[in-house]
């Protein structure tokens, strides 16, 4: 089937990259992100994808607690430099050529984010990750994501999860947890739902930008997505 969006932004958390072990990098697991990826690539879309860095620090976990927010957020931000570089080393084993681009000048490693070069990257079929959120503490990877997806002119945001979508409670706690396969941005932020924070969602309703929240573990998800199969949970006006 042809693809339903010309151009995405799929948001990856870290911990997606760290598998079952919890910490750092999988090298089974972010290979076979990779290879859903590419899977992507062979139908066409212009991906740019935006990573976390949860799998290695976390500015708001325990272990920044009696550190300066300030700090703790600029370390988050390099730990999503590791796993960009990471995820990039994996796509262009598979033949995929990959740029990352860093909010966070460090010119040896990434380029730095510029806009119409990230968007030529894509035109060019180059798949873009954008490493080090938005570049400001304060902000978390689910804002940088909506921010360059509005920036790039993405057709939608494709946050992949662990769960099968966005539910009314935490369905890993409650076991008769509401999902829903549709949502509009005012009740997602009148529920207080966790899935993605505040200001991302409030930032793709000023723009009317679509979120699709979905399974990354269930194989050919991305796919499916792409495709326009029923998968995981729409939120949008």
């Amino acid at each position: 089937m042809p693809p339903v969006f010309k151009r995405v932004l799929i948001k990856l958390s870290g911990e997606a990259l760290a598998g079952e072990q919890g910490f750092g990098v999988q090298p089974a697991r972010i290979h076979a992100i990779a290879g859903e990826l590419q899977q992507v690539q062979e139908l066409g879309v212009q991906v740019a994808i935006v990573v976390g860095g949860g799998n290695f620090f976390r500015g708001v976990a325990e272990q920044a607690r009696d550190m300066d927010r300030v700090s703790a957020d600029h370390m988050g931000m390099l730990a999503t430099v590791l796993n960009a570089i990471a995820l990039q080393d994996a796509l262009e084993k598979r033949g995929v050529y990959t740029r990352v681009m860093s909010a966070i000048e460090m010119n040896q490693v990434a380029e730095p984010f510029i806009r119409r070069r990230a968007m030529r990257h894509l035109e060019k079929g180059r798949f873009v990750i954008f490493a080090a959120g938005t570049g400001s503490p304060y902000f978390s990877t689910d804002t940088a994501a909506s921010l360059r997806a509005m920036e790039i002119k993405a057709d939608v945001i494709m946050k992949a999860t662990k769960v099968d979508g966005i539910y009314d409670a935490d369905p890993v706690l409650v076991k008769d947890a509401k999902m829903f396969d549709q949502i509009s941005y005012l009740d997602f932020l009148k529920r207080g739902l966790k899935v993605m924070d505040a200001t991302a969602i409030s930032l793709c309703r000023e723009n009317n930008l679509p979120i699709i929240i979905f399974n990354l573990n269930r194989a050919g998800n991305i796919r499916r997505v792409l495709t326009g199969e029923k998968v995981g949970s729409l939120v949008s006006a």
